[in-house]
């Protein structure tokens, strides 16, 4: 299955996952196909993000997030992420997606996508961060208020060391970014 395929299966089953609950995690199964792979006959670097792109449009579907979106006019967006590749993933080997909330800040929150082997061998970590935008309000949301829209009452952990790294250097590149 290509982009489109795998979308419409993560779509069609995630029901069948369950709610996600914050702190919980989203496992998807996948293989490595022909059409995902470079050269170097393993998993092409721009696949990783799509598949986590996957990772997190499961956690939005069974937490609700889409419905809500969808209701309110909010966008979730991704601002920025870092990748860590510490193992291939070649043609035809299995592996899954383990995703997940790790915690937030303001209008800003943190998710974790890690790659594991079918021996359970971490291949890749992906740390992302994003929000959630209000078009008709023109602004972020706070993390807290879209959480207690969803009709839930978690709160976030402090984030860790590499977590506060992650986030200054992100914001760091934003500015860079906006200036050039």
């Amino acid at each position: 299955m290509y982009v489109w395929g795998r979308l419409a299966r993560t779509m069609a089953t995630a029901s069948r996952r369950g709610p996600y609950l914050i702190g919980g995690e989203s496992r998807l199964a996948f293989r490595c196909l022909p059409t995902d792979i470079d050269f170097n006959s393993h998993l092409n670097n721009a696949r990783y993000m799509m598949l986590a792109d996957l990772g997190r449009i499961d956690i939005f579907l069974r937490a609700g997030l889409i419905a809500l979106a969808r209701r309110n006019g909010w966008a979730p967006m991704i601002g920025g992420l870092q990748v860590a590749y510490v193992r291939e993933i070649r043609l035809w080997r299995r592996f899954e997606v383990v995703s997940s909330i790790e915690t937030w800040e303001g209008t800003s929150v943190i998710g974790r996508h890690r790659f594991v082997l079918d021996n359970g061998e971490t291949a890749a970590l992906i740390l992302t961060t994003g929000g959630v935008y209000d078009r008709r309000g023109r602004r972020f949301l706070g993390i807290d208020e879209v959480v207690a829209a969803l009709g839930r009452s978690a709160q976030p952990r402090p984030p860790t060391e590499v977590e506060r790294a992650f986030m200054v250097s992100h914001q760091n590149l934003r500015e860079q970014a906006k200036r050039a």
